[in-house]
């Protein structure tokens, strides 16, 4: 039942997983006038999935798991259940190689060095586990409500359906780094397990990231997911899973929206875009608040508290190999991933088995809290430079992203409740928030939070 008007008008700013889940759900509700204002000239956001020789490419967002229930809510609304064993296992065949190029095999019980390591790894992933389940219970709810003080309330990992709440007052330790997470639980050597699908994939390093945003994009179920090998991709890529929804909704996205002003008075929000003015009853922002003030006649409160927000800078390319020097399968470079390394290769990735004419996708961090940036051709020439050093030299780069990633708070605003001030306005002027950094920059964590905006308040 919806809690407004079903009839009231509804604009939704941004195209991707959480604008037209947003939708989805709306729709759902009973909400028959909202219209979705997408600035680009498609959808899904970082879910961009580029075509080459006739199959596609992810240089965003890659893959889900069995975790993914709001992904499974989507695709049974637009008839696609199943489309995520189309496509290729992600990381069935996989390398590991030190930054000078040789290959090791830190995970394998075959070699006698690694049985005391692997003994040591199950070890703290088994404490980890015991006080993740006890200690820090709530840890994984969608979302940030109340952790600041020791609360949580939102749908469970795991099973979106339940919404929970509670108390625990341990849950603030999940404002510190990750790192200083781990080292106070005496879990430290559980971070080089995390830090294979967490830093590789653009969420920053755990010295720098609150441990609430490794914690709960990477629950224990998750990781160990991840860490089994099963994992889903889509034939079409993640972009066909929002393009299906876009094409299912009554009123799809308008692409190539340019909204150049957005004023809120008298109980409406006005909006001005491709240079008309539209009236709107409520507005869901679910593009970057960090730039609300390029266009929104933000309040005092507002624009201090985004200003807050950070995020990476991510580069990913598509790169095609010189004959003879093509990678025989995808690898992690686990020295690459610490912050010494930053503008390295982190990983590259074959999403097609045995097929030589396809780009490798390619995958650095150019920026840290305490580091200056690495311009994009400086990150470029590196990440080449180390390919070469892998024997896969690029001939060629057909596909090149540097995206917005992971917006994300730091540990002394997560502590000082930066998210309850947000979610306190929730509401406040017709307006509400959603997208990436109300929960986290994965398509699931991001698509959940907008299913929880909707059944709130409307």
């Amino acid at each position: 039942m919806a809690k407004k008007d079903p009839n009231e008008r509804i604009c939704i700013i941004g195209a991707g997983p959480a604008g037209l889940t947003a939708a989805m759900y709306l729709e759902q509700a009973g909400y028959k006038n909202y219209e979705i204002l997408e600035k680009d000239g498609e959808v899904g956001g970082k879910c961009h999935s580029p075509t080459w020789n006739g199959k596609r490419y992810d240089t965003g967002a890659i893959m889900g798991c069995d975790s993914y229930y709001t992904i499974m809510d989507v695709q049974k609304f637009t008839g696609d259940t199943g489309k995520e064993l189309e496509g290729p296992p992600l990381v069935a065949e996989l390398d590991y190689r030190r930054s000078n190029g040789k290959k090791y095999d830190p995970m394998n019980p075959k070699y006698p060095k690694n049985w005391l390591r692997l003994g040591r790894y199950l070890v703290a992933l088994k404490k980890m586990a015991s006080i993740l389940e006890t200690k820090y219970e709530g840890y994984d709810v969608n979302g940030h409500i109340g952790v600041a003080d020791g609360k949580y309330e939102g749908y469970r990992a795991n099973g979106n359906t339940e919404w929970i709440s509670g108390t625990n007052e341990n849950l603030k330790d999940l404002a510190l780094p990750f790192k200083d997470f781990c080292k106070k639980n005496g879990v430290s050597l559980v971070q080089e397990l995390w830090i294979l699908p967490y830093t590789s994939f653009g969420y920053g390093y755990f010295d720098e990231i609150p441990a609430a945003y490794v914690l709960k994009y990477l629950d224990f179920y998750t990781l160990g997911e991840f860490l089994k090998n099963r994992l889903w991709t889509w034939k079409d890529g993640t972009q066909s899973i929002w393009e299906n929804l876009n094409a299912k909704l009554k009123h799809p996205a308008r692409l190539n929206s340019v909204i150049t002003s957005i004023r809120r008075e008298d109980g409406k929000v006005f909006v001005t875009v491709n240079g008309l003015e539209e009236e709107y009853d409520d507005v869901i922002v679910t593009a970057p608040l960090q730039f609300m003030d390029q266009y929104f006649d933000v309040t005092t409160e507002e624009k201090e508290l985004f200003s807050k927000i950070d995020y990476s800078r991510y580069m990913t390319m598509g790169c095609l190999t010189k004959q003879g020097q093509y990678p025989p399968r995808s690898t992690y470079i686990l020295e690459n991933q610490i912050p010494q390394k930053l503008g390295h290769l982190m990983i590259y990735y074959m999403r097609w088995k045995n097929e030589e004419d396809q780009p490798i996708m390619t995958y650095a961090l150019r920026t840290r809290l305490d580091t200056k940036e690495i311009p994009e051709e400086q990150c470029k020439s590196m990440v080449i430079q180390d390919m070469k050093t892998f024997e896969s030299e690029v001939e060629k780069v057909i596909f090149e992203r540097s995206w917005y990633y992971f917006p994300h708070i730091y540990s002394e605003d997560y502590a000082n409740g930066w998210y309850d001030k947000v979610e306190a306005m929730q509401g406040q002027k017709n307006t509400y928030y959603a997208g990436e950094i109300m929960a986290f920059g994965d398509m699931e964590e991001t698509a959940t939070y907008s299913k929880s905006i909707v059944d709130r308040f409307f």
